[in-house]
């Protein structure tokens, strides 16, 4: 539980940080933590509702599972028509096609139609193989380059049919739209995680910097060396399918789905990490990266300058690769 302080300054002055705070709430389906550095005695209060308020912004513009979000409006919208866009959202949506087009579409903000049919999201049904007209009806209607931009109105095209799913980015702009706030609220020094998604910036009380355990599986975990990454002024993000997966007949199905394929990630890797300058990114990359798997994965990062590592179950324990970038991060 989260111990509160109260006081008469104002939520946006703290120049001398001192005490390392730690702030609690749930958001995206999901919950959050803030570790920040400020005086002993700064309105933990204000800050705790700050920071619900910009997350509270994604869920309203982004959130499939809500019926009012601009998200959803847009989904069910008629073929042909032009939105203006929430400023957050359109920043997302514009990110979203950018990994899309260069993951050569392994990561595709217009999954939505196959999140359905395999029963993931807010449309959830049974988690189970759909039949062959469904998915072939589902991958029709799937594909990134039928988003259109006006980024001059800040104005998206619906095609018709478009379903729009940004769940494997919205919560990594949270992160990035928090991190943000508190600076402009004065806070010098913050670790921010919504959902496993982390970001942090300055320096604990003690002066020594941020340091997160890279996520891994289970079993890469009992077996693997610990990996720990120093988050100066960076962000990090895990995706992979010991998180995300469901069995039928036997067979293990992973919930990230290949959006060029229509069907769920073949020997999905157990984790992939990637650190990036931002959340929104690192979440992306991560989905990308687990839809395209290892060998691919490693070479795009390579020649994109981007840090991933991934860890795979082998047969005598895990194994892990990761790009240059992710390596020259790695404690000497």
């Amino acid at each position: 539980m989260t111990t509160v302080y109260s006081s008469t300054h104002p939520a946006h002055a703290y120049p001398k940080p001192g005490s390392l705070h730690t702030l609690h709430g749930e958001t995206m389906g999901t919950s959050w933590c803030v570790k920040l550095v400020a005086p002993a005695r700064a309105d933990l209060h204000a800050l705790h509702a700050a920071i619900q308020l910009q997350l509270d912004r994604v869920v309203a513009q982004m959130s499939t599972w809500e019926t009012t979000s601009d998200i959803s409006r847009f989904n069910r919208a008629a073929a042909g028509t032009w939105h203006a866009l929430p400023k957050d959202f359109f920043t997302v949506l514009s990110c979203a096609l950018d990994i899309a087009r260069e993951s050569g579409g392994a990561f595709d903000p217009t999954i939505g139609p196959l999140v359905a049919a395999w029963g993931f999201g807010a449309a959830q049904g049974s988690q189970e193989i759909p039949g062959n007209a469904v998915r072939v009806d589902a991958c029709t209607r799937v594909g990134w380059r039928k988003v259109l931009l006006q980024p001059e109105a800040g104005c998206a095209l619906q095609a018709g049919g478009v379903q729009l799913d940004l769940s494997a980015i919205a919560k990594g702009y949270g992160v990035d739209l928090v991190v943000s706030h508190l600076r402009v609220l004065g806070i010098v020094a913050a670790l921010v995680e919504v959902g496993g998604e982390l970001r942090g910036f300055g320096s604990k009380p003690d002066g020594s910097a941020w340091q997160v355990l890279v996520e891994a599986s289970p079993d890469a975990d009992e077996n693997g060396e610990p990996c720990v990454i120093v988050l100066d002024g960076a962000a990090v993000a895990t995706s992979g399918d010991h998180w995300h997966a469901f069995e039928q007949a036997g067979v293990s199905y992973s919930h990230t789905l290949d959006p060029r394929s229509g069907e769920p990630v073949e020997g999905a890797t157990a984790a992939v990490t990637v650190i990036a300058g931002d959340a929104m990114r690192a979440d992306a990359w991560a989905t990308a990266f687990t839809v395209m798997g290892a060998e691919a994965g490693v070479a795009l990062a390579n020649e994109r300058n981007l840090a991933v590592r991934f860890v795979a179950r082998g047969e005598h324990g895990p194994v892990v690769r990761m790009s240059d970038p992710f390596r020259a991060r790695m404690p000497a």
